[in-house]
This record gives C-alpha cells, structure tokens and sequence, in this order.
C-alpha cells in the first residue's frame, strides 16, 4: 500500500511538471511566434521556429498525461475522504485534460497551414488564437476540480483549511475567466488578473504544500 507521504511527493512532482510543461508551451513557445493582428509576421514565426513549435504541441501533449497522472494520484490520496468528491476530481481532471488535447488541433493546424507554401497567413493566424480561446475555455475544468479538491482538503485534515478554502476560491476564478472573457470583453484586462490572482495562490500554494510538507499525519484517534 502506497503511503500518504510518497502519494503527495509524488503528487506535487507532477504538478510541478504540469506548471513547466504548460507554462513553457503557452509562455514561451506559442507567445514567442503570435503577433497580435499580423498574420504574415505570425505565419513567418512559425516557420523560423518550426522545431519549437512541434516541441511546444509535444510538451502540451505531455501536460495533458501528466494531468491525468496527477489527478489519479490525488484520488488515490483522498479518496477513504469522500470516495464521490475524489471520484468528482478525477473526472473533471480527465475531461480537462481532453480538452487540452483537443484543443491542440487548432496548435497543429496553425503549423500545417504556416508551413505550407500555398496556406494561408491570415488562417494560420485564426488557427492559434483559436488555440487561445479553447485554452480560455477549458478553464472551466481547469478550475472544476479544485473545487472538490478544496473540500476534500478541508475534511480530510491532510491539509490546512485556509488551502482548502482558497482552492475552492480558486476554482470558482478559474471557472468566472472565461465568463468575463467573451461576455463582458469591453472589461480592463485588469478585471481577470484580479480574478485570477486566487487561482494562481490556490494551485501554487497546493503544489508547494505536496512538494515541501507532503500532507499532515491524520490525527490520532482518542
């Protein structure tokens, strides 16, 4: 039987790993051949970088593995708590990490199309903010499982109950971005760093408590 302990190392080895994976395909990769309103520059980038490009689709295919790891791992981890909310985390892991595969349609089309000598800059351009939208869409099962996450934290005991509240908090941020996103686009872009702020606190602060403190010893029974 796998011990608490060793299930949330492991746990927070692959968050971090989802964190890298994700972060250096939509920060660094996708970031560094999109430019905003300009398809013949954006179609140029993705030739000039070919190689990273198919390198970030592979570490978003990566992400999406290590997604489902993770959630399985946190099941497992939790599921003696509340085997239906683990069972919840689980599934909205599983369909979130769907989501990102599927979304990489629009990351592999902007390729084909940029790197064809007949395609067409303007659609190549569509195709990757296509990708961006799918990515602000999926934030509602980006945000989904931390809400059972958040409770089985707090009933667990494994965890601190502010963590637990945040992750609720957080899941809920993650599930109003894309709400404010394409209803109420007129917004500052300010408003969702806002939102966002406690999404970024709850799934930092839950991968840093697996990797430095793991989880609590269950209290003894009297």
């Amino acid at each position: 039987m796998t011990k608490p302990q060793t299930l949330a190392r492991t746990a927070g080895l692959l968050y971090l790993a989802l964190v890298v994976l994700g972060t250096w395909a939509e920060l660094v990769v996708r970031a560094r051949v999109h430019t905003p309103g300009d398809p013949t520059a954006t179609a140029a980038n993705v030739v000039t970088h070919e190689t990273l490009f198919r390198w970030g689709l592979a570490a978003d295919v990566l992400m999406a593995v290590v997604f489902v790891l993770l959630g399985l791992a946190l099941q497992r981890l939790l599921h003696h708590v509340d085997e239906r909310a683990a069972t919840a985390l689980l599934v909205f892991v599983s369909v979130g990490a769907g989501s990102i595969l599927l979304n990489l349609a629009f990351h592999a089309g902007a390729l084909r199309v940029a790197t064809d000598p007949a395609g067409d800059d303007g659609l190549a351009l569509l195709l990757l903010e296509l990708h961006g939208y799918g990515y602000t869409l999926g934030g509602v099962f980006f945000g989904l499982w931390l809400v059972p996450m958040g409770y089985l934290a707090l009933r667990s005991g494994l965890f601190p109950k502010p963590l637990g509240v945040l992750l609720v908090v957080g899941g809920v941020a993650w599930i109003a971005d894309p709400l404010i996103a394409f209803a109420l686009p007129g917004l500052p872009g300010l408003v969702r760093d806002v939102v966002s702020l406690p999404t970024w606190l709850a799934e930092f602060g839950l991968m840093l408590y697996l990797l430095v403190r793991g989880v609590r010893s269950p209290a003894p029974v009297a």
